[in-house]
């Protein structure tokens, strides 16, 4: 199963440092953001990524041609024009990058990859690490046999609320829930059947408009994360991120190593 890494958006401008790249290229311990949540898939075996990129895809580009060489030592020899590689050391993905366009929508970036996937497939934003158990929600997607599932995750208390009934499922003519019990919010990682594509017609986000049509063919199923969530928006989050991964803690890392 392919996964889609939603990465068009708009400059970071989390912190001067970061300004004139994309968000999924911010820098934590001297990895992109976009490789942590690689990362975090592959300890799940789904190693086919495809990238939706948009603002300075070229970036994008580049840093995956390069790969090999951002992950060895090399040895320059400048006066030869030579490059001797002294680490082979590499990650066994296969990773597929979209221009999807500046302005283009998430749903509509979704659209734009379908001659890419055959069959369902997991997307995600290029700006969230989790410990979402990426297995156990392919499994919950195919149990629900629905053209979507949405993970939710616990607010922090900035997040908007989903329209939760005590059943799990999306009730948005009803008010919005409140308590420790009911409140959840978008946790920005989804499983979508090839389906799902009737659906993705014009140019608006997946939250506005594809679920609420979903909800309405009763074909949105909900699969509940209780543990580590982070968007990364601010430069508090990203030193939140940082701290854990200099600590050797990170939970969207199973059994970290630093020198990875």
């Amino acid at each position: 199963m392919k996964v889609v890494i939603l990465a068009g958006g708009m400059q970071s401008s989390i912190s001067n440092e970061t300004e004139g790249i994309p968000k999924p290229m911010v820098d934590i311990g001297g990895k992109p953001l976009i490789w942590h949540i690689m990362k975090h898939f592959a300890q799940y075996g789904f190693t086919e990524f495809i990238v939706c990129g948009g603002y300075k895809v070229d970036k994008i580009k580049e840093y995956f041609m390069d790969f090999y060489i951002y992950e060895s030592d090399i040895t320059v020899d400048l006066q030869n024009n030579t490059v001797e590689i002294h680490k082979n050391k590499t990650e066994d993905w296969k990773v597929t990058v979209v221009d999807t366009g500046l302005f283009s929508a998430t749903g509509q970036r979704v659209r734009m990859i379908e001659k890419y996937v055959d069959g369902d497939f997991i997307v995600t934003y290029g700006d969230c690490l989790s410990d979402i158990d990426a297995a156990s929600l392919v499994e919950c997607h195919q149990r629900e046999g629905r053209i979507a599932t949405i993970t939710m995750v616990k607010p922090s208390g900035r997040e908007a609320l989903l329209p939760i009934d005590g059943d799990g499922r999306f009730r948005y003519e009803s008010e919005y829930p409140a308590g420790n019990d009911t409140a959840w919010t978008n946790g920005d990682c989804f499983v979508f059947s090839p389906k799902v594509f009737s659906f993705l017609t014009g140019n608006y986000e997946l939250e506005k408009a594809l679920f609420l049509r979903l909800c309405e063919k009763d074909q949105l199923a909900t699969y509940k994360h209780y543990g580590y969530w982070l968007a990364v928006e601010t430069k508090r989050d990203l030193c939140d991120a940082e701290n854990l991964w200099n600590a050797g803690m990170a939970p969207w890392i199973k059994d970290q190593v630093k020198d990875i």
